[in-house]
Order: structure tokens, then C-alpha cells, then sequence
């Protein structure tokens, strides 16, 4: 597949086609995988939280079997939570990106493995980062029935993931 030239558009048409594809569902279409990595660039430049760093820093605490937090995820990109906090949460916020990517790469969800810093040992999502987490997957058409049970699936999933990593 021969990538496009995403340089003559704006953030903004960037960030229609995505919705485009979501409303249609076709997150699974290479082509918003494409649109995906050319948002997250366009948003280090912004916001300096780096998709890059922020996947690597996930994939490290799911082979280590651990749960992370937002403050952690900002410092892997070397944000201070300070700046940071502002650019994680909503639709296109870090953490939807971090789904959406997840999702075009056929990686598990995990960002369902970063809670905050208080839920950290037990590692739930607290009841508005738990909604967002669902809206997220609303738009990637993925159906949740409950919530907090689809969210523990989804850190058993990056469990599994991550062991098998750590054998290769």
C-alpha cells in the first residue's frame, strides 16, 4: 500500500477522516492506521506526549505485569504531569489515541493498563476515566455490554500479551 501524502492536509481534515472512518466503522482499514501515526506525529509538535513513547512505556509495564499511571505515561514522553494532564483525556486526547493506535496495530488495548496514581495497586479505572475508556471504544464500534468487566478483560489481555513478549 503506497502511503499517502498527509502533508497537504490540516490537522483538522486529518481529524475528520479519522472520525469518518470510525462513524463508518472501518478502524480496522489500514488506511486509519495511516491517519493515526500522521495525528500522533502532528501532536508531539504540539503537545510533546510522543505515541511512540507512550506504546513503548505500555508494552514494557504489560511484560513486567504491572500497571502504570498518567503521571508515568507523561514522564516516558518527558512531559511533567503539569503539562500533560490538559492533552490526556477526551476524544483525540493521548489516551484515545492510544486506543485508536492499539487498535490499528493490532496490539491489546493498553491503555487500559494506565490508571491513576491512587488506583495504581489495584488497577481500576475510577467511574470518569472508566467512561471515557468505553467512549473511546465506542468509536472504534467495539461493544462493551459492562464496562468495568470489558475493562478487566482488557488488562488480561495485555497480561497475556505481554508474557508472551517476554518469551521471545
Amino acid at each position: 500500500m503506497v502511503e499517502p501524502d498527509f502533508s497537504v492536509r490540516t490537522d483538522a481534515e486529518i481529524k475528520q477522516w479519522i472520525e469518518n472512518y470510525e462513524r463508518a466503522g472501518k478502524a480496522a482499514d489500514p488506511k486509519y492506521g495511516l491517519l493515526i501515526d500522521e495525528l500522533s506525529r502532528r501532536q508531539v509538535g504540539k503537545h510533546k506526549l510522543d505515541i511512540n513513547k507512550s506504546i513503548e512505556h505500555l508494552k514494557t509495564c504489560a511484560m513486567r505485569q504491572e500497571f502504570t499511571t498518567y503521571g508515568a505515561l507523561a514522564a516516558a514522553s518527558g512531559v511533567a504531569w503539569s503539562k500533560a494532564r490538559m492533552h490526556m483525556n477526551g476524544a483525540r486526547g493521548h489516551l484515545d489515541m492510544l486506543l485508536s493506535y492499539c487498535h490499528s496495530h493490532d496490539l491489546p488495548y493498553l491503555p487500559a493498563i494506565c490508571v491513576n496514581q491512587k488506583m495504581k495497586e489495584v488497577g481500576e479505572l475510577e467511574d470518569s476515566a472508566l467512561d471515557g475508556f468505553i467512549k473511546g471504544m465506542a468509536r472504534l464500534h467495539v461493544r462493551v455490554d459492562d464496562p468495568k468487566a470489558f475493562h478487566k478483560e482488557c488488562c488480561d489481555e495485555c497480561w497475556k500479551w505481554g508474557a508472551r513478549q517476554s518469551k521471545l
